[in-house]
């Protein structure tokens, strides 16, 4: 059967409300910018030479020295949006007293994706130069890709300062991890995936690292790709040694399934906090 990539990943044709999705995004991430900023929170620390390579950083309200840090980065197909619509995305973290980071990077076509995952590196190595903790990395989209790169990275290549387990666990939301299929798709004009590109920028190339965890999670509308995505690098990693877990959240499609992130309560955002306070009780 020919699959149509084009239709496959397409969210926004597929989810025709998310014009009302972002605006209620860009809302309510305003208003937890201004409530955290009472309490401390930065926004625009530099970690790379371009205005775009910054992140904003929310300590949590009763956070001790020693508490997690958590990484979100945030989805856009590596061309649109910036951590500034992401903001809130830091709510349920925070309300458990896990310190998070929202970065931006540059985007397509200005810079490629193999840039973006080394801009992405850089912001983990400029964390734990700041605050000596691993990060807890999860993502959305083309966030849940980068995710997935960060724990698959060979760090020990990349610095001698840092852990060579830098990133030992992701939670990677409705993330490509292989991606030649976007070869087909439209959007490459502004990617400018190659064969040899997109098979080089896909973790599900690499060699992994021992002791890895990945937990790859999608909405349960959403495409078949991206559910096939989610499944194939959990099944994949996990043959490889890895510790993986794959999830299809019911009624979320790939927009509304982040929205966990922001409950305190919810059984997304409670995963990844074992999973942050897991990652910050490792030796240094």
């Amino acid at each position: 059967m020919t699959i149509d990539y084009e239709v496959e990943y397409d969210n926004r044709a597929r989810v025709k409300e998310h014009p009302e999705i972002f605006a209620r995004w860009a809302t309510e991430a305003a208003a937890y910018r201004e409530q955290a900023g009472k309490r401390g929170a930065r926004f625009g620390i530099s970690y790379g030479p371009s205005p775009r390579q910054s992140y904003d950083y929310f300590p949590a309200p009763d956070a001790h020295p020693g508490a997690p840090l958590a990484v979100f980065i945030h989805g856009g197909w590596w061309r649109s949006l910036g951590p500034e619509a992401f903001s809130q995305m830091a709510r349920g973290l925070n309300a458990h007293g896990i310190n998070v980071a929202v970065p931006g990077y540059d985007l397509c076509p200005a810079v490629s994706i193999p840039q973006i995952i080394e801009q992405m590196r850089a912001l983990c190595l400029a964390l734990w130069a700041a605050h000596k903790k691993r990060p807890m990395v999860l993502g959305h989209s083309a966030g849940g890709h980068l995710t997935a790169c960060m724990v698959a990275t060979q760090w020990h290549t990349l610095s001698p300062h840092a852990p060579a387990d830098l990133v030992p666990f992701g939670y990677a939301i409705s993330g490509v991890f292989d991606l030649k299929p976007l070869l087909n798709v439209s959007m490459n004009g502004d990617l400018k995936l190659t064969a040899e590109t997109a098979r080089t920028a896909s973790p599900l190339e690499w060699p992994l690292p021992p002791q890895r965890s990945l937990d790859a999670v999608v909405g349960g509308d959403e495409s078949n790709e991206f559910l096939r995505q989610s499944r194939f690098i959990a099944d994949d990693w996990g043959k490889k040694g890895a510790v993986t877990r794959y999830e299809a959240v019911p009624g979320a499609n790939h927009f509304t399934v982040i929205d966990l992130l922001t409950d305190p309560s919810s059984a997304m955002t409670e995963r990844v906090r074992r999973l942050a306070e897991r990652v910050n009780a490792m030796a240094l």
